[in-house]
């Protein structure tokens, strides 16, 4: 994290840039390249048709992914060719490979549009083990079992890691975790997905360490644990397999734009501070939907619906579960949707249940809709109140805070804040244990009701808020159809360049408090470039994407997607041949 005086002057200069720039650009700047240079280290291949004699050239490949790994230097990365890779024996089997370093990663990863299969057998520990290590990226690859055979763990560190990229990987049907850390330290996992795992998709034992910090989950689905083991269809031994499920860790955990459904635990559970979820769908979890057990946590822009996963009668979960021990913790929770199915005897959501601890709650333009029992808010609770929907069909109670309970009448009144609605939510198609439509019909209460205080400005579609006359209430905005990029104009600068090169250095960029920051790369040349970005910052670096960049193409590449919410990011970019490399900016206007 910057620190304040650095991160208040970067403030100063971008709205400085942005009021200079009437388009809404902050900056888009060519700059000159410069130093930073990251080796690129060798390629080696893996091929069902090699031999691990071979020197492991695309020409000659070794034959095991195993043996393949163990061969790696830093800098180095390794090509599994498609096929199906049987793995069995431990850990000779296993994929184990070396440490990177910072200017230096280790990566795997399968070949593109031929993703290898890793497929486990004889109850081998896992597929890949990581422990102890750091500076490695994981990359397009399927672990999934031998056709039902026993295989334990997809990835796993049993002792701390670091610096670790899990993108583009489908982990399936196995039988404990599909990811499996105790302690880690600067975790990006993109565009992943993990379902039918017996223990759960990710997550880990109580760490020996710190557990889990710095944290970025994004564009991934974690789905339907425990409904696999063993070549069977579970339950397995393991009581709450969750889709995300760590123990206490000092964060800060970010999972955005995440599908996390039909688990038979939790779908979120998240022991650490400073978790942020926002943009997500958690949805027909047999257990509690998301649960926050540390403060400064926030949930926003995220439809929570299905609890219980179509089974009634009494039930322990609710859709949000938040609550601390810890006095003065604070937990937000901003355009939210929970919907849920009066079949389910159990609060829709409660907060600081059976704690005496004061804590700090915000609730704001948030739907709580068709639940059995009141929305709760325990006795210790500090509350802030306005712009929701509460809506209990049949009966006139619909909160419990401040030790008593309110009345429908007494919520719209303004007993817990101001713009409180109690009325039919009139939800598009709400569903139990089915996918359900939680967007706002014509006419609903919720429309333009919200507050702008604090409110996001898009909604879990991604459109833009607010739209018409207000801000709406809930994950959805009523009627806007307009994407980000449509409200937000860019334009164009180019300031010091020369010429193409292999290698450039942008010094500066942002991805917090609503800043953009995207490298655009060019390759004018008639041959193909491969491309490398890093990102340095305050916590280290971290390996961008790796581009396959044809001959007179370009591609764009979103920082945030690698390196979210900070405040001071710079960029090193190689490339094997010689490119044009441009940084923009842009402020939601």
């Amino acid at each position: 994290m910057i620190r304040a005086s650095i991160r208040a002057s970067l403030i100063a200069v971008l709205l400085a840039l942005l009021v200079a720039a009437p388009c809404g650009i902050v900056s888009c700047d060519v700059l000159s390249n410069g130093a930073g240079v990251v080796g690129s280290g060798n390629i080696y291949y893996v091929s069902l048709s090699g031999s691990d004699s071979n020197p492991g050239t695309v020409e000659a490949p070794w034959a095991t992914p195993g043996y393949g790994s163990r061969q790696l230097e830093p800098g180095d990365t390794l090509v599994i060719l498609g096929g199906t890779y049987p793995l069995s024996v431990y850990d000779d089997d296993m994929i184990i490979p070396p440490a990177g370093s910072a200017g230096a990663w280790i990566t795997i990863r399968g070949e593109e549009g031929n993703r290898p299969v890793l497929a486990g057998s004889d109850n081998l520990f896992s597929a890949v083990d990581i422990s102890d290590s750091g500076y490695v990226r994981l990359e397009n690859l399927e672990i999934t079992s031998d056709n039902g055979a026993p295989f334990r763990g997809g990835i796993v560190g049993s002792r701390p890691v670091c610096n670790v990229v899990l993108e583009n990987l489908y982990i399936h049907h196995i039988d404990e975790e599909a990811v499996s850390f105790g302690d880690v330290d600067n975790l990006r996992v993109t565009g992943c997905v993990m379902s039918y795992c017996g223990f759960g998709c990710l997550g880990g034992p109580e760490g020996q360490q710190d557990g889990w910090t710095n944290v970025v989950i994004s564009g991934s689905t974690l789905s339907y644990s425990g409904h696999y083991y063993q070549g069977g269809p579970g339950p397995g031994p393991y009581d709450r397999p969750d889709g995300f499920g760590i123990e206490s860790s000092p964060g800060p955990i970010e999972i955005r734009n995440t599908l996390c459904e039909h688990n038979r635990g939790d779908g979120l559970d998240s022991k650490a501070a400073d978790t942020y979820i926002h943009d997500c769908i958690v949805a027909n979890n047999f257990g509690d939907g998301v649960k926050l057990w540390q403060g400064d946590s926030k949930v926003e822009n995220t439809l929570i619906y299905g609890t219980g996963d179509g089974i009634g009668g009494g039930s322990p979960w609710a859709g949000i579960v938040a609550g601390s021990e810890k006095p003065g913790a604070r937990f937000e929770i901003i355009n939210v949707t929970v919907g849920d199915n009066p079949a389910r005897e159990a609060y829709p959501v409660y907060f600081q249940y059976d704690s005496t601890s004061p804590v700090t709650m915000v609730m704001r333009n948030t739907i709580i809709a068709n639940g059995y029992g009141l929305v709760y808010f325990g006795d210790s609770v500090d509350l802030t109140c306005d712009h929701n929907l509460f809506y209990r069909t049949g009966d006139q109670w619909q909160v419990h805070a401040n030790g008593r309970d309110y009345t429908a009448d007494e919520f719209e009144l303004g007993a817990l804040g101001a713009g409180n609605l109690s009325r039919d939510t009139m939800f598009v198609s709400p569903a139990w244990g089915t996918t359900g439509d939680y967007r706002l019909e014509a006419g609903s209460p919720a429309i333009d009701s919200g507050s702008g205080n604090g409110a996001p400005h898009t909604d879990l579609d991604g459109y833009v808020r607010p739209y018409g006359g207000g801000f709406d209430m809930g994950a959805y905005e009523y009627g806007s159809h307009k994407p980000v990029a449509e409200y937000r104009a860019w334009g164009h600068d180019s300031i010091g360049v020369t010429g193409p090169a292999k290698t450039w250095y942008l010094a500066e960029g942002c991805t917090a408090g609503g800043f953009e920051t995207w490298v655009l790369v060019q390759n004018p040349g008639d041959e193909d470039a491969t491309v490398n970005l890093t990102y340095m910052t305050e916590s280290g670096a971290f390996q961008g994407p790796r581009l396959e960049l044809a001959a007179h193409s370009r591609q764009t590449v979103n920082v945030a997607d690698t390196v979210p919410t900070s405040w001071g990011v710079s960029t090193t970019v190689t490339s094997d041949g010689p490119v044009i490399v441009e940084r923009a900016m842009y402020g939601i206007r």
